[in-house]
């Protein structure tokens, strides 16, 4: 499969997903003449930039298989230049049209940051590189009243979705051009549902018949 329209590709996504939540996947290019058909190339319609929890595997939750999603994982979904680079390899040289940042309820980072904000003190070893970066959420979450996990962890991907754009010029010119979108979504480990709770553009959603965003801001 190959598309190049953002919207297409969220919708694709998206019912992959429905089919996963219930009980009715496809397992889609996952047999060996589609592995055979890949090796000497690939064109993924997504980029995943998820977090490396073990219950997120994407291909599973939107029930795709070899070639269809690009994916970059990173403990609370924090970015850096490596994961920059990554998103913006997939989006400029394979042709990707979507980005989408892949949260989840009860996420640990999110927690070891909370807890961090409130004892002041940081986890040792690299584990306080992955808290410093998701502090920042964790204090505008605070701004805004919000302190539950799940509150936080809304707040924190969308505000990934914009650390995507505000760093890179990349990314931000083809979605500027309307050849790409970059996506929140916030999956629930118990029901396997992922919620949109961020797009730029912010109609993307819509079009592709996704749920109304939540109104995470910042």
């Amino acid at each position: 499969m190959t598309l190049t329209d953002p919207t297409q590709a969220l919708a694709e996504l998206l019912a992959g997903n429905r089919r996963f939540v219930t009980g009715a996947p496809r397992h889609p290019n996952q047999d060996a003449a589609h592995r055979a058909a890949v090796a000497d190339g690939q064109h993924p319609f997504a980029v995943i930039v998820g977090c490396s929890d073990s219950r997120l595997a994407a291909e599973i939750i939107f029930d795709r298989g070899l070639g269809d999603l690009f994916v970059v994982r990173t403990a609370g979904h924090t970015v850096g230049s490596e994961v920059l680079g990554s998103v913006e390899y997939a989006v400029s040289v394979l042709g990707t049209p979507l980005v989408v940042v892949l949260g989840h309820d009860s996420c640990g980072a999110v927690q070891a940051a909370r807890q961090a904000a409130r004892s002041g003190s940081t986890p040792p070893g690299h584990l306080g590189a992955v808290v410093d970066a998701v502090t920042p959420s964790v204090r505008r979450a605070a701004s805004q009243g919000v302190d539950d996990v799940d509150g936080i962890v809304d707040i924190h991907i969308a505000r990934t979705v914009e650390a995507l754009l505000d760093n890179s010029a990349v990314l931000a010119t083809e979605v500027a051009a309307g050849r790409c979108a970059v996506v929140g979504l916030s999956y629930r480990l118990a029901a396997g549902e992922a919620r949109t709770v961020a797009a730029v553009p912010a109609d993307v959603p819509d079009r592709a018949g996704s749920d109304q965003v939540a109104a995470v801001t910042g």
